[in-house]
């Protein structure tokens, strides 16, 4: 069962960034699992300030998602995909490299990368609407402070868990069961992320 104290808040302010080679843009580590080189799981904040092509990692299945400024146009097989704040996540193949396009100013994009045959997803979170999906390793991201909420009978406290976020976190590993997300910002981007490995934080 999980309680609050096994929840860990990994925030965008605590990761330093690391500048890009290109000069176009930094990133911030949020999670990498297992830590070093060889990671399965990556999860990270970046800042792109700058038009030019992703780097390219084979054998990579990449999320990303837009979290702040007018949105991007990335370039990949079938056509150009535009995003704001306000798409879905878009899942492509890390190896494609895209090319990537300022809409209109630098913009701030969250990216989950899964590697050596694991599988994910990265998923829009509605405020107060439930998730329910079942992965062995849940956790959640939100742009603005906002609420998480589970009312899983499976908790230790007869009345659920309430986690106060701040802007620019990761709440990981989630509790089973049903989970909600409330925003103090309707318009605040927040996300599901459902991995299928025992991700340890």
């Amino acid at each position: 069962m999980k309680s609050s104290s096994t929840l860990k808040q990994l925030r965008v302010a605590d990761s330093a960034p690391q500048a890009w080679r290109n000069g176009g843009g930094s990133t911030r580590e949020l999670l990498a699992w297992p830590a070093g080189a060889d990671w399965r799981v990556r999860v990270s904040v970046a800042e792109i300030a700058a038009d030019g092509p992703f780097s390219a990692f084979d054998g990579v299945e990449r999320w990303f998602a837009v979290l702040s400024g007018a949105g991007v146009a990335l370039g990949l097989p079938g056509g150009e995909h535009r995003l704001t704040p306000t798409s879905a996540p878009l899942r492509f193949d890390g190896s494609a490299a895209p090319g990537c396009r300022l809409v209109d100013g630098a913009t701030s994009d969250l990216n989950l990368m899964l590697r050596a045959g694991t599988r994910g997803v990265l998923k829009r979170a509605l405020s107060d609407a439930p998730w329910v999906e079942d992965w062995r390793w849940r956790a959640a991201f939100v742009a603005d402070s906002a609420r998480l909420v589970a009312d899983s009978a499976r908790l230790e406290a007869a009345d659920g868990l309430r986690v106060e976020l701040e802007a620019g976190t990761l709440l990981a590993p989630l509790p089973p069961g049903p989970c909600r997300l409330v925003a103090s910002r309707a318009t605040a981007p927040m996300f599901w992320i459902g991995v299928d490995a025992d991700v340890e934080v």
